[in-house]
């Protein structure tokens, strides 16, 4: 989904004695689409296509010595409405299929329970996985910002891909290292390092562009061959580019997981159910416990960085909730990752962005719910707003609204000017 983040957890992994490979991505979608019906999610032909071309290729490479045991895909999944918590179900029947792919395993974890790594890890060893994991995933929403920061504004055309690609490797190498120790202190070192070479590549004389903000479908947003390199797109006419994060959604996992604990709480109080209230009790102080936790890596990480370079901050999803809640847009009840999209566009409009694109897979229900929600605030504000579905096709028309767009945003900030990162 994200590349830099992939390799990261997968230097996690490999600290914690799972030999981890991430997997060569979207060409074997002629395949993911052969084995879906094109009802599915966009993102469900992809990772489908991704799991079937790595085992042609497993086949090829080992003949008759290939062992379909051997392999296990680590495939996350999330509860509610979103299709995406099927798709291992469907994966699982796609193999089960194929004769020759019935024992290769899928490890799925689940957002049911904040992705606790139940079997995947071993037991005793589970907590700090998960601790040093959610740390890869802030570490490369960080790498991924420090990108969007640099590339509008490098001194040599093409240096800040190839520093961010040596800038990867350089921290997978630190998390293979000190993950399982929880050295954190060390990484962060070595992200520091890389924050202050990164801002040598800007180019001070470059004046400021329109910043844009992007939300939406958190696989479409960041998977850069099912999204058709958007950010590169906007960059190239002219735009800096703020995408919502990773670390945002496995935050708000942990959140709902607290404000429903809270709100089981109550009403075992208001029905005298001591025994549920015990359990109730005992689920809040859990999951609140790892709220906490993933807030203070969330800020010490970014209070080493932003001294060095101005990067965008990334959103608390309590404050995100409390925005919804003043404005009366949607409710956490509700679900989904609109709850993050509609709440993200209003930050984005608080903090003086200059146009907010939502990308999503073609018919994604939370973020149309999210375009039917924002579009009309943001006419009625006059701030630039595109929708950009996707679901593998290339549209004549897309370059051409994306320049429009970037038109409009060019006005947005010569009337408005911009501010600076929060």
């Amino acid at each position: 989904m994200n590349r830099i983040g992939a390799h990261l957890i997968a230097g996690v992994f490999k600290s914690f004695g799972v030999n981890a490979l991430v997997m060569k991505t979207y060409e074997g979608l002629d395949l993911g689409k052969e084995y879906t019906s094109g009802k599915e999610c966009f993102p469900c032909q992809v990772t489908t296509g991704d799991i079937l071309l790595f085992l042609k290729n497993e086949k090829e490479r080992f003949g008759e010595d290939f062992k379909p045991e051997n392999y296990i895909f680590f495939m996350p999944e999330s509860d509610g409405p979103c299709r995406f918590g099927m798709y291992n179900k469907y994966q699982r029947i796609v193999l089960d299929s194929l004769d020759e792919l019935r024992k290769v395993k899928i490890a799925s974890l689940t957002s049911e329970n904040s992705y606790a790594l139940t079997g995947l890890i071993e037991k005793d060893q589970a907590r700090n996985f998960r601790k040093a994991a959610y740390f890869s995933v802030v570490i490369g929403d960080i790498l991924d910002r420090l990108l969007w920061r640099i590339r509008p504004y490098e001194r040599e055309e093409g240096a800040t891909d190839s520093f961010i690609e040596r800038s990867m490797m350089t921290m997978t190498d630190a998390f293979e290292s000190y993950g399982a120790r929880r050295d954190f202190d060390r990484i962060l070192d070595k992200l520091e390092e890389i924050i202050k070479e990164g801002k040598a590549l800007i180019d001070p004389a470059i004046p400021a562009k329109p910043l844009i903000g992007i939300v939406g479908e958190i696989y479409l947003r960041t998977h850069v061959h099912s999204n058709q390199d958007v950010i590169r797109v906007l960059e190239r006419y002219g735009a800096e580019v703020v995408n919502a994060s990773i670390a945002e959604w496995v935050d708000y996992t942990t959140y709902d997981k607290v404000r429903q604990a809270k709100v089981e709480l109550k009403l075992n109080l208001k029905q005298f159910r001591f025994e549920k209230m015990r359990s109730c009790l005992k689920t809040l102080l859990s999951h609140g416990g790892d709220l906490v936790y993933q807030n203070m890596r969330l800020d010490k990480a970014y209070k080493r960085v932003k001294p060095i370079l101005d990067l965008a901050g990334d959103h608390r999803v309590a404050h995100l909730e409390k925005t919804l809640i003043k404005d009366d847009l949607y409710s956490f009840e509700l679900g989904t990752e609109a709850c993050l999209s509609i709440a993200g566009i209003m930050e984005y409009m608080h903090q003086g962005y200059n146009g907010v694109v939502n990308v999503y897979p073609f018919t994604c229900m939370p973020s149309t719910i999210t375009t039917s929600i924002m579009r009309p605030m943001m006419n009625r504000e006059k701030i630039p707003f595109l929708d950009a579905p996707y679901d593998g096709t290339y549209q004549p028309g897309r370059e051409a609204a994306i320049r429009t767009f970037m038109y409009q945003a060019y006005q947005h900030f010569n009337r408005h000017g911009r501010k600076k990162h929060t």
